[in-house]
This record gives C-alpha cells, sequence and structure tokens, in this order.
C-alpha cells in the first residue's frame, strides 16, 4: 500500500484546489464573454417569430440588445477608418452613429424575418483572436435540416468591464469590417459624411421594404 506523507498529500490537494479554481474561473470568462452573443441571438429568435409585428415594433425589440451586444462605435471607427473617423467632427459622428445603428439593426431585420425559422447554436468555448484582449466566439445559424448552418464567429473585445462586439466573422475569415470599410470607401472618397448617410439611411429603408 502506497502510504501519502501529510506534506506530499497536502500538496495533492493544493494543486487540485488550484486546478479546479482556475477552470472555474475559465468557466466564468466564458460565460461572460458569450453572454452578449446569446441575448443577441434570442433577441433575432425572437423578432422572426411568425407573429413579432411590424418592422418597426421588431426594430424597438432588437435595436436595445444590438446597442448592448456591440461596440457599434468601435465597429463604425473600424468600419470608416481610424484616420478618417478621427478627422470627423462631433456632430458627425453623432449623426454618422445614429445612422450606422439604424443600418445595423435594420440589416438583422431583413434577415431574419418573420417565419424564417433559423436555429442559433452558441458554442460555450472561447479561444483567443488576433490580439490577447480580443476573444473570439463561434455560433450555428442553421435550421432543422441543416442545424450546422453557417459558421458566425464574433470577435469579442472587453470595453469598460463588458465584453461587446467589435467584428463578425463569416466561415471564420470574412470580416464584416473589412467588408463594411470596402463598402463606405468610395462612397466617403467621393462624398462628405453626409454622403455615407444618406446611402445608409437608403438601405434602411429598402431592407424594410423586402
Amino acid at each position: 500500500m502506497i502510504r501519502l506523507r501529510f506534506p506530499a498529500l497536502s500538496a495533492l490537494v493544493l494543486g487540485a484546489s488550484l486546478s479546479f479554481q482556475s477552470f472555474g474561473a475559465h468557466a466564468q470568462n466564458a460565460a461572460a464573454v458569450t453572454a452578449p452573443i446569446q441575448a443577441l441571438n434570442q433577441a433575432l429568435d425572437a423578432i422572426q417569430q411568425p407573429n413579432s409585428g411590424s418592422f418597426a415594433v421588431r426594430t424597438s425589440k432588437l435595436a436595445p440588445v444590438v446597442d448592448q451586444s456591440y461596440d457599434l462605435e468601435s465597429v463604425l471607427r473600424s468600419s470608416v477608418g481610424a484616420s478618417r473617423y478621427a478627422q470627423l467632427s462631433a456632430d458627425d459622428k453623432q449623426k454618422l452613429m445614429a445612422a450606422f445603428r439604424e443600418y445595423t439593426v435594420a440589416r438583422y431585420l431583413s434577415s431574419f424575418k418573420p417565419g424564417s425559422g433559423a436555429k442559433f447554436i452558441l458554442s460555450p468555448e472561447i479561444s483567443p483572436y488576433s490580439i490577447a484582449s480580443e476573444q473570439k466566439v463561434t455560433t450555428h445559424i442553421g435550421s432543422d435540416e441543416n442545424p450546422q448552418g453557417t459558421e458566425i464567429d464574433y470577435v469579442m473585445r472587453q470595453e469598460n468591464g463588458s465584453w461587446k462586439i467589435v467584428d463578425v466573422l463569416l466561415e471564420g475569415h470574412i470580416s464584416q469590417v473589412v467588408v463594411q470599410r470596402s463598402d463606405f470607401g468610395p462612397t466617403l472618397a467621393a462624398s462628405d459624411v453626409n454622403g455615407l448617410i444618406t446611402v445608409l439611411n437608403k438601405k434602411v429603408k429598402t431592407f424594410s421594404e423586402d
């Protein structure tokens, strides 16, 4: 029979305790990182229900969740370009943000119309992204026939103690921020910020009539 001396037994118990604490801390951190996406998925599921209401009603349901889940200013800054965004006046930033928020919400509403039947599978795991302060969370948007559907990766960053979405990756590598920068760039180059606001407002109108 193997007998463990007390110091050895203490070290073993301590090691197990530290491992458990480390696992618990990781699980708590993962839950905090994934919580905004869980809330967003629940809101998207609600707005796609057959009796979820008009476009305006669905907007009122989804917009507050988008505000809570996204760092919209960070997304907008990256989509416009940090240097160009920094040159905008406070008033232009405010007007552009209002239009971009409406555009972001309306795009979701257009994608998840009443009766869409999309299924959301959120991975509880998190993984580091490009920099140490960012985490990546995977969710799959599918259907009853194809639950895995399309892979969406959310890039999360902690700001003032809260985790927020700062980018969305389609199939793991197509950055929404990069796509938007490509879309917004020509408009900003050809006109001032009001030109981009006009384009975003037109897209919202199209989404609302789709």
